[in-house]
Order: C-alpha cells, then sequence, then structure tokens
C-alpha cells in the first residue's frame, strides 16, 4: 500500500542539500572572512586618511600660529592686529578662524566674539563647535583651533573651518559602506555558485555510484576535461572501478571455468569409488583404483595451488617480500632442477647464464615457479631429440631471461590469449594440464613490474622476460 509520503518527504531537496552541504558551508565561511577582511581594510583606509588629514590641517594652522607670533615680535601688536584682520572674513564664509584679545580677554582683532573655553593657550590642537555672533538658530560649526600666549598677555587663536573635513570623512565612510554591501553580495553569490557547482559534481558521482551498487558495473564517473580536483577524482574513482570491474569478470571467469575444468576429474574419482565400492574389487584392484583417485586429486590440488599463487601474485600480497637476488642464480638452479625431466624425453636442455651479475628485485619462490612453468612448458612440447635454451643474460641494461624449445609455437593471434586463466589450445589437449601455468606466469611478471613477449622460435616459441634495470 503506498505509503503516501512524497519524494520530497523521501529525500532533502535540492536547496535543503545545499544549505547543509560541506562545500555550502565553506563559502559560507570564506564570505564571512571575506566580508570582515574588507571591513578590518575599510576602517583602516577610513581612520588613517582621515587622522592625516586632520594633522595636515593641524600643522597648517600651527604653522600660520607661529608666523602670527614671529610678526607680532617683528611688528609690534599694530601689524599683528592689521594681519589678522586681513587674513578674517565673515565666520562660516571663509576657512579661517581668528581671535586676538588684548591681555584682559576682550576682543582685538579677528571674527570670534570671544575666546573659546575649551582652547588653552599652549598650542594644543583642540576640536570645538562655536556658534556665529547674534546667530542662535544656525547650526553649529566644528572647528579645530590652536592657541598662543603672546608676550604682553595677549592671546592669539588660529583654527580652521572643519566641515569640509567631516564632509569628506562622511562621503568616504559611505562609499566603504557600499564597497561592503558590494563585496558581501558579490561573495554571497559566488558561494552559493560555487556550493551548487560543488554539489552537482557530488551528484554526478553520487549517481554514479547508486548505478553501481544497482549492479551496473560498467557505469563511469563523468568527467568535466578541465582537470580540476574532480576530474583527477573522476579519474582515479574510473581506474579503481575498472580494477574492480576486471577483478569481478576474473572471478566470473575463474568460478565457470573452474567448475567446468572440475567437473570431470570429480566425476572420475566418484566413478572409480562406486564401482570399486559395487565390484568388491580385490586388493589389487582397489590399490590400483586408489592411485587412479590419487593422481587426479593431485591434478586437482595443482589447480587449487595454482590459482592461489596467480591470487597472491596479482594482489601484491607478496611484493613487500621482494628482495634482490640475482637472477643468474635462480636461472641455473630452475635449469639443474629441470635437467633430469629433459633427459628422460630425450631433449637437450642449455643454460646460457651471464658472467655479469644480473641484480633484481624478486619473491624468490614465485619467480622460480613462473620459471619451473616455462620450462615445463618447454620440455612437455618439444619433440624427442629436440633442444631447450634458457638464457640469462642482461640486454638493453636490463636483466633478461629468454627460454627457447622446439615445439609447436603458438600463432601470433593467440599469443596474448594463453596468459588468460583455463586456455588450452588445441595443440595442447593432448598434454595434461589445467591451463593456468602462464597464467602464473603473467600474474608475477605484473608483480615485479616486468614485461613477457612471446614470439616465433623458427620453430617453435621463444619467451623473453624482461625485468626492470636494478636502482
Amino acid at each position: 500500500m503506498p505509503s503516501g509520503r512524497s519524494p520530497n518527504h523521501e529525500s532533502p531537496s535540492r536547496a535543503a542539500r545545499l544549505w547543509g552541504s560541506a562545500g555550502f558551508r565553506f563559502a559560507l565561511a570564506s564570505t564571512a572572512l571575506f566580508a570582515f577582511c574588507v571591513i578590518f581594510i575599510g576602517a583602516l583606509i577610513f581612520f588613517s586618511t582621515t587622522t592625516l588629514i586632520e594633522r595636515q590641517v593641524s600643522d597648517t594652522v600651527g604653522a600660520e600660529l607661529r608666523g602670527l607670533a614671529e610678526q607680532y615680535r617683528q611688528e609690534g601688536r599694530p601689524g599683528l592686529i592689521a594681519a589678522v584682520n586681513r587674513r578674517s572674513g565673515p565666520l562660516g564664509e571663509r576657512e579661517g578662524v581668528y581671535l586676538l584679545t588684548d591681555p584682559g580677554g576682550r576682543p582685538v582683532a579677528g571674527n570670534l566674539s570671544g575666546w573659546p573655553a575649551p582652547v588653552e593657550p599652549n598650542g594644543e590642537w583642540v576640536r570645538l563647535t562655536i556658534r556665529r555672533a547674534g546667530d542662535e538658530e544656525s547650526s553649529p560649526l566644528l572647528v579645530g583651533a590652536r592657541g598662543f600666549l603672546l608676550s604682553d598677555g595677549s592671546r592669539l587663536l588660529v583654527g580652521r573651518d572643519m566641515r569640509a573635513v567631516e564632509s569628506f570623512r562622511e562621503s568616504l565612510l559611505q562609499i566603504l559602506g557600499l564597497g561592503l554591501v558590494v563585496s558581501l553580495a558579490i561573495g554571497s553569490l559566488g558561494g552559493w555558485s560555487l556550493s551548487r557547482r560543488l554539489l552537482r559534481r557530488i551528484d554526478n558521482i553520487s549517481a554514479t555510484s547508486r548505478q553501481i551498487i544497482g549492479g551496473d558495473l560498467g557505469q563511469r564517473v563523468s568527467r568535466d576535461g578541465n582537470g580540476d580536483e574532480f576530474d583527477r577524482l573522476a579519474i582515479s574513482l574510473n581506474q579503481m572501478l575498472d580494477r574492480i570491474e576486471a577483478l569481478m569478470t576474473g572471478m566470473r571467469l575463474v568460478t565457470d571455468s573452474l567448475a567446468h575444468d572440475l567437473r570431470s576429474p570429480l566425476t572420475r574419482i566418484k566413478g572409480r569409488i562406486e564401482l570399486a565400492l559395487r565390484n568388491g574389487e580385490d586388493s589389487e584392484s582397489l590399490r590400483q583404483t586408489l592411485e587412479q583417485t590419487l593422481a587426479e586429486l593431485d591434478i586437482i590440488q595443482g589447480t587449487f595451488n595454482s590459482l592461489l599463487a596467480i591470487a597472491e601474485a596479482e594482489a601484491g600480497v607478496s611484493r613487500s617480500s621482494l628482495v634482490e637476488i640475482d637472477l643468474r642464480d635462480l636461472a641455473a638452479d630452475v635449469a639443474e632442477l629441470y635437467q633430469p625431466a629433459a633427459e628422460d624425453r630425450g631433449l637437450v636442455l642449455t643454460a646460457d647464464v651471464s658472467t655479469v651479475p644480473l641484480p633484481v628485485r624478486a619473491h624468490r619462490q614465485l619467480l622460480a615457479q613462473a620459471m619451473a612453468n616455462l620450462l615445463d612448458n618447454a620440455i612437455k612440447y618439444t619433440l624427442p631429440d629436440g633442444d631447450i635454451t634458457l638464457a640469462a643474460k642482461l640486454e638493453e641494461g636490463r636483466p633478461t631471461l629468454v627460454i627457447g624449445d622446439r615445439g609447436p609455437g603458438i600463432p601470433p593471434e593467440q599469443r596474448e590469449k594463453v596468459f588468460e586463466r583455463f586456455v588450452r589450445l588445441d595443440s595442447s589437449r593432448s598434454h595434461p594440464g589445467s591451463g593456468l601455468g602462464l597464467s602464473l606466469v603473467s600474474a608475477v611478471a605484473k608483480l615485479h613490474g616486468s614485461e613477457i613477449v612471446l614470439s616465433d622460435n623458427n620453430p617453435g616459441l621463444k619467451v623473453v622476460w624482461r625485468f626492470p634495470p636494478s636502482s
């Protein structure tokens, strides 16, 4: 029965996922940090600029005050009065603010009606507000001024109308505030856009993952092609998926092939045992049946041992066990081990080992088993009175193993296929085997970072196994 819940209730909406995504939170944090930096820099610009302008005004007033004091010393009181009157104008119409008082504090010259209380005649810069004489309704003027005490007790005040400075301060504050708003808007928009883009890329990966979970192992994560972190992640994920698909395909093939190849020997074993039980065979016949059964079990055990060795090599479990060995010594040991088997079949096995050391990093046991598989195949398929060569030499700066036989060889179009598991060519059907020998050789070669090339030995097969140069 339907639950009645809408899809929106089944999973969060895109907007909800966007708000809750790590990318959006990162973008939000980045925007907040950006806003803090803008505010900090704006405040720094504002206070440093306004402080600098006011300091310049203060220095100008100080310089003018010192100039008038010097004029007083040179021309006396009349000269100072004339200079102050020349510079003074209606308060509020000109920037200059001046006042000269006598020793009793009564105004003598200037455009102020009285000495402002906040100003001391000590040269210090003071900000204050004053009103025009007889105009109590108008707005007060903001003034910056310095006071100076003359030698006869008179006091001199010089100042500047600060309305222009305040107007600049307000304009600068508005501009910085507008810049902050615009920056926050751009940062927020960029964060939202970045979050949507990140979420879209993550949704792509999630959708592909769901399809793979559903059983479609052929799906791969799409890439934008711009080489960013998501593209590199997609490449890594796709390589991992390729590897998983190859392993799963290999596992299915192994399972199918193993079931097919083991069916016959297990059927024969079961048949022999049932026949022996039914006929009540004598001791000799029973012994023969057991020996045949044991031989079949040896084949089965060999198949499983080969599969385990291949799995070990392909998984790279033994990579940490790689040690430096001399390929010459291993080749000589394997050749000596198979010399009797070759002689029993009337073959000549020749080992040609280099006099120069051939150091390789190798898993000795797996490498020896792979070399033994190659020699065993060479002995198995070479016709009587034929010859087999095993050479270990340095070729183009790389330790190289070459095994040549005089058997039927392998057609060029099938040389890649023979490395697959349980693959046996028609020419090898008459010989016992599981079809895993060359699969193990291929797995061991990959484990060692080496390469194997099959070619024609005219007649026969030549196997060239090149190892990476030793560091």
